[in-house]
């Protein structure tokens, strides 16, 4: 299992590299249309809707992605109200999904389920592709805030789950989540974002700055801040799919990934924190 785990990330990561680092842009756009359009479909089956049908809705956002990206949607500047009003509309609304469990989640209209998905799949394509158009350093930077997210609350979660602090983090969500894993992730990011800056020094010339340099600019305090509210955003991207899968009865959102699960497992963490990330931004520079 983990030898397969291991072959799948690296051609995951063997394609990211071809397409982000090619010299045209649209091999990376291809790449973030069909991340996502993969994503819509196992949405739609995640909520009751299978077979042909979730196909179609896989191939419908391809087709609007693809229509959308013809009239360089992904290239206008947003104002800092798109995201701030994208990012609190999500944070409302996982908080209350997650408030309610799996019965408040079903008890919502199919209808409305897959469409909420597909909102949040489109905004997070806007956000991707407008990080790239900002610099390749920006977009791996703040893609791998979620990484070392995931990676330093693995590795606390196994090392020290449930020692220090008696009570997990959600139960009935996510039993094998602790309260050491969110703050093991946490450090880890802290530390990421100090090593990035120093890489930084050597990078910002041919790849732009990084997420960290930009928000280090308004203070130590602000970028550690940001950090960790990033951090918790990416944790809550994660109970919200796992509360889904739940209301689902499966336990990956698909087999697409060998020994990884489904895309939605793979990016759940990535789909609140780039939008909240161009919003971080945003606010700084007003338009992004």
């Amino acid at each position: 299992m983990l030898k397969q785990r291991i072959i799948t990330a690296l051609a995951l990561l063997a394609v990211i590299l071809v397409c982000l680092f090619a010299p045209w842009d649209w091999p990376f756009v291809v790449l973030v249309t069909a991340v996502l359009s993969i994503t819509a479909w196992e949405w739609a089956r995640l909520n009751g809707i299978g077979g042909m049908a979730a196909k179609v809705v896989g191939l419908v956002f391809a087709l609007g992605c693809t229509v959308a990206a013809l009239n360089g949607v992904q290239e206008v500047s947003k104002p800092s109200l798109f995201w701030l009003l994208f990012s609190m509309a999500w944070l409302v609304g996982a908080v209350f999904v997650l408030r309610e469990g799996t019965a408040g989640w079903l008890a919502l209209p199919r209808a409305l389920r897959l469409l909420l998905g597909i909102v949040v799949f489109a905004v997070v394509w806007v956000a991707v592709l407008r990080a790239y158009q900002l610099g390749i350093n920006y977009l791996l930077s703040l893609m791998a805030l979620v990484w070392m997210a995931d990676i330093g609350a693995y590795f606390a979660g196994r090392t020290f789950g449930q020692k220090l602090v008696a009570r997990k983090l959600a139960p009935t969500v996510s039993p094998g989540k602790s309260w050491e894993g969110v703050f093991g992730g946490m450090i880890g990011v802290v530390l990421l974002a100090f090593l990035w800056l120093w890489l930084d020094r050597s990078l910002a010339a041919d790849w732009g700055r990084s997420f960290y340099g930009l928000v280090r600019q308004q203070g130590l305090t602000m970028m550690i801040g940001v950090c960790l509210a990033l951090t918790a955003m990416s944790v809550l991207g994660d109970l919200l799919e796992s509360l889904i899968k739940r209301a689902a009865g499966v336990k990956d959102s698909s087999a697409i990934l060998p020994g990884h699960g489904g895309m939605l497992d793979r990016i759940d963490g990535l789909l609140p924190v780039m939008p909240m990330g161009m919003l971080v931004l945003a606010l700084l520079a007003r338009a992004v």
